[in-house]
């Protein structure tokens, strides 16, 4: 129920008071209205509201962004690798906070946000935008959730572009080179290259994870840095797979897990994680600036290349899309194709050499069959 009151204010003008009772039951009051036509629809509009469950209490438009976000980051937390939650934690911090944090959940507009995220486009990469954006949003989002607000909004806005970097391969000669010029890191930079493992899931290896006598290797942690501390999870999906090695990295596996009991980390002492060396000044970047100094077409490459090189490697001997997938431990076969698409291009070239190749052969072996038949046979 809901009634409507005049009122006066100092100077004589009448207005006109709407009490009414939130869902909750509670009374409120919405002052301010010129007419009493205008009170009557603020009514109007308030009884569709709770009726089709939509209804905004005005208060709760008042919470700030800042009251918001630990909530929205908390949550977040547990679902999330360390690795994965560190980023939003620093753009909430750096980039959302700081402009957002005094406002009301209410006041804010599609085209403030608009114009945030513009600023923001020109000193941060699109990575960067879209994922300070993105805090934003599930902060909103949770408003409406919460019904403290009717709509998100910071929907629809137009993001930058992320610009997608080409996957950059190795031969198997660059790949050896790369190894030759690594020294002590030569065996893991062969390992990396042959068997597509990601980083902190090739230095998360312990010996038990291998099985020289079926080479096959056991994926089940993954080592990542993380503000400086090296946090072991589950690989990447939550998921643990088996990949193949090559037979020519058993001398790789000898010489590593050697004097080291199955407990052991495969690389490095056993004891510590080998860290991810730094792209300024490292044994990698060392390694780099040789192979190029030695031939000027070498790529520039990041460690994360040579998981792409175990593809291009796989793909060119011939391995299949799901072979690969698993190899890998993407989620599907449609993400490997998608991810390494112009290798299968070249593949699909090669298919249709193929088929050409078989044509032709299926024509010539029917015209010399007809030939055959023709001939007389001679007494």
């Amino acid at each position: 129920m809901a009634s409507i009151h005049e009122y006066k204010l100092a100077d004589g003008t009448r207005l006109y008071r709407v009490a009414y009772r939130k869902p909750d039951h509670s009374q409120a009051t919405e002052r301010g209205f010129k007419t009493k036509r205008d009170a009557n629809e603020f009514i109007a509009a308030l009884t569709v509201a709770k009726s089709t469950g939509t209804f905004i209490d005005k208060a709760d438009t008042k919470t700030t962004v800042a009251a918001l976000g630990p909530v929205w980051l908390e949550n977040k937390k547990p679902v999330m690798k360390p690795s994965a939650f560190r980023p939003l934690e620093i753009a909430w911090r750096l980039h959302v906070l700081p402009t957002w944090g005094k406002r009301e959940v209410g006041s804010i507009r599609h085209t403030e946000v608009q114009s945030w995220i513009t600023a923001l486009s020109k000193n941060l990469s699109p990575t960067s935008v879209i994922r300070a954006h993105g805090v934003l949003s599930g902060i909103l989002e949770n408003a409406v959730k919460d019904r403290k607000l009717s709509s998100n909004p910071s929907k629809d806005v137009t993001l930058p572009q992320k610009r997608v970097k080409p996957p950059a391969y190795l031969t198997h000669d660059q790949v050896q080179s790369l190894a030759d010029a690594a020294g002590n890191k030569s065996g893991l930079v062969l390992f990396l290259a042959y068997t597509g493992l990601r980083w902190g899931e090739a230095t998360g290896l312990r010996v038990k994870h291998i099985d020289t006598k079926k080479r096959l290797i056991s994926v089940e942690e993954n080592a990542v840095n993380v503000g400086g501390n090296i946090i072991v999870g589950t690989p990447k999906n939550h998921e643990r797979r088996t990949v193949p090695y090559p037979e020519f990295l058993d001398s790789v596996i000898e010489s590593e897990s050697a004097g080291k009991t199955p407990e052991m980390l495969l690389f490095g002492k056993g004891y510590a994680h080998v860290r991810t060396p730094d792209v300024r000044s490292s044994w990698w970047v060392n390694a780099l600036q040789t192979c190029q100094a030695n031939d000027p077409t070498f790529p520039r490459i990041t460690l994360h290349d040579l998981r792409h090189t175990t593809a291009s490697l796989a793909v060119q001997a011939h391995a299949n899309v799901k072979a690969l997938q698993r190899m890998l431990g993407h989620k599907s076969a449609t993400m490997t194709l998608d991810r390494y698409a112009d290798l299968f291009d070249s593949d699909l070239n090669a298919v249709a050499v193929a088929l050409n190749t078989a044509k032709i052969s299926r024509n010539v072996v029917t015209v010399l069959s007809q030939s055959d038949s023709g001939q007389k046979e001679t007494p």
